[in-house]
């Protein structure tokens, strides 16, 4: 009876023990294996490029992201070429020309996988009735980087209305963005082309300063098919997109929440502070009176092709150098399918 007894009680022992040993992993959250979040080392330049990536940005900060990022912020485009060719990041923010021009220079080595910024070009002037490209002939323009995009950009557009530079239009040429804003705003300069934010910065400072002409609505007017203006993208290193399907998608989506939050007109006011904290603009009043004039959206590579085609063949058209001496072919453009 005795050894029955030790016999009953030694097997609820074991009982016992083996319903706690198996219970132990749903009931304890500390025996769940970490999640594993994937990383990307994103590129970008300041302004209006990187400024709808801004909330991503913040949302990593605060570790509510879905992925790990590392984000490295730079002035000059050929800092972030480097880091491209070096393979020292796996995504980058940049103008659509450069991003060609590193495709041909790398042998294929990105793609582009969207466009993330339209037209942020405009003809700033003083108080001069300015309402078309063909209300320019016989005056003034002044333009920063002669060889430039921008400075393409208004050749074809001059060349659209049938003006000549030198015949009907006078063109010079300012080296720096910011000392062609500098001479708007203090009214030694009458007519200017500026990109965004320095647009913004003129308009500030300059007190008869206003906006004459948005390039973007005026290239679309000059297009057969109503084209958009593509300036900036987002690229991918071609080897990346490939190896970490799975990441490079989910930053994707991470990414156009991000822009949809930034272009929300509700957003504004914590889009301009997120704008500062992170670096992208100088502050954060500068930026609420950018964000709406910057285009920032989010296009598919395959949707954008036939805009970015148009556009490459005029920059290829004016100096083959900028875009790296080849028109863009099919593997040019990401595609997750």
């Amino acid at each position: 009876m005795c050894c029955r007894k030790i016999s009953c009680l030694l097997l609820i022992s074991v009982l016992l023990v083996s319903l706690v040993g198996c219970s132990q992993p749903a009931t304890d959250p500390e025996a769940q294996p970490p999640q594993i979040k994937g990383t990307v080392r994103i590129g970008s330049l300041l302004g209006p490029t990187g400024m709808g990536m801004v909330k991503l940005m913040d949302d990593d900060a605060q570790g509510t992201a879905a992925l790990d990022y590392n984000f490295i912020l730079v002035a000059s485009p050929d800092d972030l070429v480097a880091k491209i060719i070096n393979k020292e990041v796996d995504v980058a923010a940049l103008p659509t020309n450069l991003a060609l021009l590193l495709y041909n220079k790398t042998e294929g080595q990105i793609q582009l996988a969207a466009v993330n910024t339209l037209g942020t070009l405009y003809l700033l002037a003083q108080s001069e009735e300015i309402n078309s490209i063909a209300d320019l002939k016989g005056k003034q323009i002044y333009i920063s980087g002669k060889g430039a995009t921008p400075d393409f950009v208004m050749q074809y557009l001059l060349e659209q209305h049938g003006l000549s530079i030198g015949k009907d239009v006078a063109v010079d040429y300012f080296i720096q963005h910011s000392d062609l804003a500098t001479a708007l705003a203090a009214g030694d300069v009458d007519i200017g082309l500026l990109p965004q934010p320095h647009v913004t910065t003129a308009l500030m400072k300059g007190e008869h300063l206003g906006i004459a002409l948005d390039l973007n609505e005026e290239w679309q007017k000059a297009t057969a098919e109503s084209g958009k203006l593509p300036m900036g993208c987002i690229v991918v290193q071609k080897e990346f997109a490939a190896g970490e399907k799975n990441t490079f998608r989910q930053f994707l989506a991470e990414y156009r929440e991000s822009i949809a939050f930034v272009t929300e007109p509700n957003n504004l006011d914590e889009a301009a502070q997120l704008m500062e904290k992170h670096g992208i603009l100088p502050n954060a009043a500068i930026a609420k009176a950018a964000i709406p004039y910057c285009n920032i959206v989010y296009v598919d590579a395959l949707k954008a092709q036939p805009d970015l085609d148009h556009y490459y063949q005029v920059l290829y058209d004016f100096e083959p150098g900028s875009v790296g001496g080849k028109l863009a072919d099919e593997g040019f453009y990401y595609s997750e399918y």
